[in-house]
């Protein structure tokens, strides 16, 4: 008889739930240019979605028979920065897209989720799947079956989905992807969920010689909702990037030189090149000396650069201190004060560049660079004279133009600063 009870009991449970309400929910996305997080209402069709937003949440503050139960926030990102950036964009996002509701509709804080910033994997694969693409096929089987990040029985990095996404029909499946779906993938979300409260009728049921009554119509049932379990993915790695470089030009002139470029996030790097060569030969007076350096800052752009920190086009300004002394057998030129140093009597220059690093193996690229601005200084000219060096006149430097040239081969160093496959990126 009690398992009668029971059981009864639990079928009209049921039935209040049902009776109690009926769930909806409406679902919002906003989009976001590449590499921004600021909510920009003239982008795309911002506007007329979030006046939607607005008009739902105004209709059921106005409707005594719905009930808000839930609003969920959520952002994300397309794959092609790195993965603590796009985590980083993908919060942002979320974070915009909520203050901007906030400030417009009240919301208690009890009914509102968030969740964690992330790639939307899933959505780029249900776009993949509804799409006329070539190597449709491959394309959805890395979304699909390849975990987003691979490790060693240390726990090293060792593979992703991004990387064969990348690596697939030498980059060309990766371009198409970039063209035509990231740009819907960028965004944030808002997901309502509404109940339509209706009457609940008591009635009386009799189980054997037991009477079971319902609660009074007054009742509410509270339902728990049962926690999730969600499997999360070890963070990988923070990236570090950073890069050895050595300028060729200055190489094929027989001056050794080396430069090391530190990515300092958003875009930006600090860049410092060290030269120095001395040569002699008295008996004929032969010299071939020069030394000094250079410290640059440089910003990345394009699309490169978004793809991978240090490498695409970047723009910079760059101050330069050395001093030199040519002399072939006739008049010779030093530029910085005999018995000077580097520090306190050396010639230099500063101004702007422009230049383009372009991706030739796995971790080497070439990198072009041209710097145009200010050299100034004094210089002096001298003629070698039975063992003595005589003086002729002193000088100033007032050059504008020209004033840095680079051809440089690049190592990259640090964490995931490769350009994933031989060849470099296609």
């Amino acid at each position: 008889m009690r398992i009668r009870y029971l059981i009864v009991s639990a079928f009209m449970l049921l039935g209040y739930i049902r009776a109690f309400g009926q769930e909806s929910r409406k679902e919002v996305c906003i989009g976001f240019p590449v590499g921004k997080s600021t909510l920009d209402t003239a982008y795309g069709d911002n506007a007329a979605r979030l006046a939607d937003v607005e008009l739902f949440l105004e209709r059921v503050k106005k409707d005594s028979t719905l009930e808000l139960r839930e609003v969920s926030f959520c952002g994300s990102a397309s794959p092609e920065g790195g993965f603590a950036r796009n985590r980083e964009l993908a919060e942002k996002r979320r974070n915009s897209l909520e203050r901007y509701v906030r400030e417009r509709i009240s919301l208690p804080d009890s009914i509102v989720l968030r969740s964690e910033g992330l790639i939307a994997w899933e959505r780029l694969a249900e776009l993949v799947e509804g799409a006329d693409m070539p190597h449709k096929e491959a394309a959805v089987d890395v979304l699909r079956n390849v975990p987003e990040f691979t490790y060693d029985h240390k726990g090293v990095l060792v593979d992703s989905r991004k990387k064969h996404l990348m690596e697939l029909q030498y980059g060309r499946t990766w371009h198409y992807l970039h063209k035509h779906f990231f740009d819907r993938i960028r965004n944030a979300c808002v997901i309502l969920v509404t109940v339509r409260q209706k009457p609940v009728v008591a009635k009386k049921i009799l189980v054997g010689v037991e009477t079971v009554a319902p609660a009074p119509t007054d009742t509410t049932v509270v339902v728990e909702k049962a926690d999730t379990l969600v499997a999360v993915s070890p963070e990988p790695p923070k990236p570090f990037y950073m890069a050895l470089k050595t300028n060729m030009l200055y190489d094929v002139l027989a001056v050794p030189n080396i430069g090391v470029e530190f990515y300092l996030g958003k875009n930006w790097s600090i860049c410092s090149n060290w030269i120095y060569g001395w040569w002699k030969k008295n008996s004929s007076h032969r010299y071939w000396r020069i030394y000094g350096g250079d410290l640059a800052v440089h910003y990345w752009f394009g699309t490169k650069a978004r793809e991978k920190p240090l490498t695409g086009h970047h723009i910079g300004i760059y101050g330069q201190a050395f001093t030199y002394d040519f002399e072939w057998g006739g008049k010779g030129y030093m530029g910085g004060e005999p018995g000077g140093t580097l520090w306190d009597r050396a010639n230099y220059a500063a101004g702007v560049e422009y230049g383009y690093s372009l991706p030739v193996a796995n971790r080497l690229n070439i990198d072009f660079t041209l710097g145009v601005g200010y050299w100034g200084g004094k210089y002096y000219e001298y003629i070698p004279l039975d063992g003595h060096y005589v003086w002729q006149t002193t000088k100033n430097r007032h050059w504008f133009g020209p004033t840095k040239a680079e051809i440089s081969l690049v190592w990259l160093l640090g964490r995931g600063n490769g350009n994933n496959r031989k060849g470099g990126m296609k």
